[in-house]
């Protein structure tokens, strides 16, 4: 109050007692808070510096949420394309035991009964019996100009017939070079004509096959036969091609003659009646179509099955709405730092992809012949590789998130931490600090009392 007058001992006393009152207060408030800057007026530098590292952190902190979720996304994913995987692999044994079916569906087969004659070849040091029988020419095996080797098809199913003539001394190479002359050119002449495949084997043998729904002809014409009757099918031309042993199948039970139910096969050898007629041999074997093997139809219905199983798998391989193996359109974006513009902004994208069974190529099978199966496996062996080149891709992204994931944490660590650095108080220096302002509060209002004894003196004169 101003119109109150204190001594200059008091006033000076009192002063020092208030602000020793004003750091007391300041520094409970600094306990109180665990904080040694509480606003801007304590420290602005430290105040908005703190302010800054701390709202970067927070927002480090949102992120963490989207990464988390991203991680358990592209695992969803690596996990479906390891159940698809353990899918197509069960394909592919389905496939094979389709192929170990015999019974039906292996595709229709004349093959000869013993190895193509070498006679009158020249031996090459090292040359298997293949190779040979593939070199070997027509002249050596005893044909001449005029005769012939007849193949033809007929499809069981829709009727179609196909078929194609070799006439040596006529017929071209494929290449167009001349007339056929080797072994190896008659199988070129076969195969470029899409009626059958035609292959020398391993033994040297003459192996020609055609679809398991086509009835398959093989007709060999002698056109300069010498007429002899004791010409038999052992020494005819047909012989020197390896059919001079072949002979009739019944698969009937019992026997019926025929040879035209599925699967059997008829060889008949004609000998020319007289000097100049033609000698002939002629091989028909009936086709035997996988629909006919009760085994093989349940395989394509397991198959099938798998395949379906595949896209319901593919399309269960979602987590939060977000499927990266169902389709190549799905995307997964993931935010590294709370930038927005293109140039500071950090995220990575991943390309979802299609592997579905239509994505992956597999196609669904109707009969799994022989020829079907091999294709199928074909398709699911390329299958694994996409499956696997996929796993790689999403491991690789994976192991690149859950790295930024780790990186995001300590970076949020040190941020706060810095932060806290700039405005924390150290409470055992705070405490100590109490203590010694109390103390010398302690003292001030003593020094006060003596102050205010000292004017009391005045009062002894009365």
């Amino acid at each position: 109050m101003s119109d109150i007058t204190l001594s200059a001992g008091v006033r000076q006393n009192l002063l020092t007692l208030q602000n020793t009152a004003d750091m007391m207060a300041s520094t409970q408030n600094r306990l109180a808070t665990g904080k040694k800057v509480n606003s801007a007026l304590d420290n602005p530098t430290n105040f908005f510096t703190s302010q800054s590292l701390s709202a970067r952190a927070k927002d480090l902190t949102n992120l963490l949420d989207g990464i988390g979720n991203a991680i358990k996304t592209i695992e969803a994913a690596d996990n479906g394309i390891t159940a698809i995987t353990k899918l197509v692999e069960s394909a592919q044994s389905t496939a094979r035991q389709a192929l170990q079916d015999g019974s039906a569906g292996s595709g229709t087969v004349v093959e000869s009964s013993s190895s193509i004659s070498t006679n009158g070849l020249s031996p090459v040091a090292g040359e298997s019996i293949q190779d040979q029988a593939r070199r070997q020419t027509l002249s050596n095996l005893g044909f001449t100009n005029g005769d012939t080797i007849e193949l033809s098809t007929a499809n069981t199913g829709n009727g179609a017939i196909a078929g194609i003539s070799i006439t040596v001394g006529t017929t071209q190479k494929t290449d167009g070079t001349g007339p056929v002359s080797t072994v190896q050119d008659v199988l070129d002449v076969i195969n470029a004509s899409g009626v059958a495949t035609a292959e020398v084997t391993d033994a040297g043998k003459l192996k020609i096959t055609a679809s398991d729904a086509e009835d398959l002809f093989l007709n060999i014409y002698d056109n300069d036969g010498d007429g002899n009757t004791a010409t038999t099918q052992q020494t005819s031309l047909a012989a020197s091609l390896g059919f001079g042993t072949n002979t009739s199948i019944d698969l009937s039970s019992p026997a019926d003659g025929d040879y035209t139910d599925p699967g059997e096969t008829s060889v008949s050898f004609t000998n020319g009646a007289s000097a100049g007629d033609m000698d002939s041999l002629i091989i028909a074997a009936r086709a035997n179509p996988a629909a006919n093997s009760s085994t093989r139809q349940k395989l394509v219905s397991q198959f099938n099955n798998i395949l379906g199983q595949i896209d319901k798998l593919a399309a269960d391989a979602s987590f939060n709405g977000i499927n990266l193996i169902n389709s190549s359109s799905s995307k997964l974006t993931v935010a590294f730092n709370e930038k927005r513009d293109a140039a500071t902004k950090s995220e990575l994208k991943l390309q979802g992809e299609d592997l579905t069974s239509s994505g992956l190529s597999i196609t669904n099978v109707s009969s799994l012949s022989d020829t079907e199966a091999n294709q199928a496996l074909d398709e699911l062996s390329k299958a694994l590789i996409t499956l696997r080149e996929a796993g790689s891709k999403f491991g690789s992204s994976l192991s690149t998130v859950q790295i930024r994931k780790d990186f995001t944490k300590s970076s949020i660590n040190t941020l706060q931490t810095g932060a806290d650095n700039l405005v924390l108080a150290d409470t055992n220096e705070e405490g100590a600090n109490l203590l010694a302002l109390q103390t010398r509060q302690q003292l001030s209002t003593t020094a006060l009392s003596l102050s205010s004894q000292a004017d009391q003196a005045v009062l002894r004169l009365f």
